[in-house]
């Protein structure tokens, strides 16, 4: 017997879901009641199997050099078992690779180019988004504060959340910075009276954002704008600022600069939280065995992780205080699954929406980078921190109900009283 094929074999008889791998001159093996099939149209795919990497399989299903007939949840069970080590540990860079990857940083994150990254994922489609997310388009980690919340109930708690750690008071003026499609911006505005600005690089969401405050009669206290976080008026202070999802396109060595400067933007004593993904082990900044490859070959161009330590690092060299850390890694699993199983149940929409061979390819890659998303955040591999911080105060705090200029208080109540 072939080699390849005998490794394959082997690797599917250790499998916690029955597999059964076609391979291109229509031969079977592995098991006869398949809960999974990987049609193989080119012996490559063999070979990626048998290495275990899920990033070149995963490549191999978005050109179309295999067919996967199964759920996203099965798939993702063998995902899981395939690995040949953990993609945490295999992606732990030395320091030529860490010199290398400082240096591609600098380059890559430019105010144009973040532009066009942002353009690449964020404009696909609108109406594709519409069809897996929730009803306000909140693509970001829910808070799951009750477990039988529906999606669209877990990301409207989260919205809440935010606000409750800022301590949004009316009349306060309010920055978005990543606004997506206006989710916080206008939860904010509608509930807590702010004075609310948004900045986003995408001009579908620009688009999107622009109407609803239109339409709900916001144009006096809400305004959006297609900006970049770098070309913010540094005169213009805000009370409090929130960042979510964004940062992870701000790239590593950028970070420090990052937070400065929106500490710039911070009145003495104001709030910022700061909601993004963070990687799962300290030294690796994308995930191994291809998974990185894949995300920024066709998802997210640009992106990249840091550990919570060098997050927090990065904060206290940008001037900000930490006061509150929270890691919701369990509610993002919940998240992408809702995702993914929304836009399971969706596929045919989905494949009118993203038509053509452009628009197939979208498809099978977001199918992959949901379910895959997934699996990654279950596992430990990925995670997602919440870190409230503040500008350094100037006065004293004597009494424990009337902290002089510290916006944050003593006591963590305020935040899950209404829980």
């Amino acid at each position: 017997m072939n080699p390849l094929i005998a490794t394959v074999e082997n690797k599917l008889a250790t499998l916690p879901i029955k597999l059964c791998v076609v391979l291109p001159d229509g031969t079977r093996v592995g098991s006869h009641e398949a809960e999974v099939t990987i049609i193989a149209r080119q012996s490559k795919v063999l070979t990626h199997l048998a290495m275990g990497d899920v990033g070149l399989l995963g490549e191999d299903y978005v050109e179309g050099r295999c067919e996967i007939d199964g759920s996203m949840r099965q798939l993702m069970a063998v995902a899981s078992k395939l690995l040949p080590g953990s993609p945490v540990d295999a992606a732990r860079s030395g320091w030529l690779t860490k010199l290398v990857s400082r240096l591609v940083s600098v380059w890559r994150h430019s105010i144009e180019r973040d532009a066009k990254q942002i353009e690449f994922h964020y404009d696909l489609s609108d109406e594709f988004y519409g069809l897996w997310l929730d009803p306000k388009r909140v693509y970001s980690c829910a808070y799951y504060s009750e477990s039988g919340m529906s999606l669209a109930q877990a990301q409207e708690a989260k919205l809440d959340l935010i606000c409750r750690k800022l301590k949004l008071q009316a009349g306060e003026h309010f920055l978005d910075v990543g606004a997506g499609w206006g989710g916080l911006l206008l939860w904010a505005a509608e509930n807590y009276g702010v004075d609310a600005t948004g900045i986003t690089l995408s001009r579908n969401q620009h688009a999107h954002v622009t109407r609803l405050i239109e339409q709900k009669g916001l144009a006096k206290r809400v305004r959006v704008h297609l900006l970049d976080y770098r070309k913010l008026d540094s005169t213009h202070v805000f009370d409090k600022i929130a960042s979510v999802g964004m940062f992870e396109h701000v790239g590593r060595t950028q970070m420090e600069d990052y937070f400065s400067r929106l500490r710039g933007l911070l009145r003495p004593g104001g709030l910022i939280l700061n909601h993004g993904i963070t990687a799962g082990g300290v030294y690796n900044p994308q995930l191994g065995h291809g998974m990185g490859n894949f995300i920024e070959k066709f998802i997210f161009p640009g992106g990249e992780l840091s550990h919570i330590g060098h997050v927090m690092t990065h904060m206290a060299n940008g001037g900000l205080e930490a006061l509150d850390v929270e890691n919701l890694r369990p509610h993002y699993a919940r998240t992408l699954w809702a995702w993914s199983d929304a836009l399971e149940a969706r596929l045919d929409a989905a494949s009118l929406v993203l038509s053509g061979e452009h628009g197939a390819r979208a498809l099978r890659a977001y199918r992959l980078y949901l379910a895959g998303c997934a699996l990654g955040f279950e596992n430990g591999w990925v995670a997602l921190h919440q870190v409230l911080a503040q500008q350094s105060p100037t006065g004293r705090a004597d009494e424990l109900d009337k902290p002089a200029d510290l916006a944050y208080p003593w006591r963590r109540d305020y935040i899950y009283s209404k829980l």
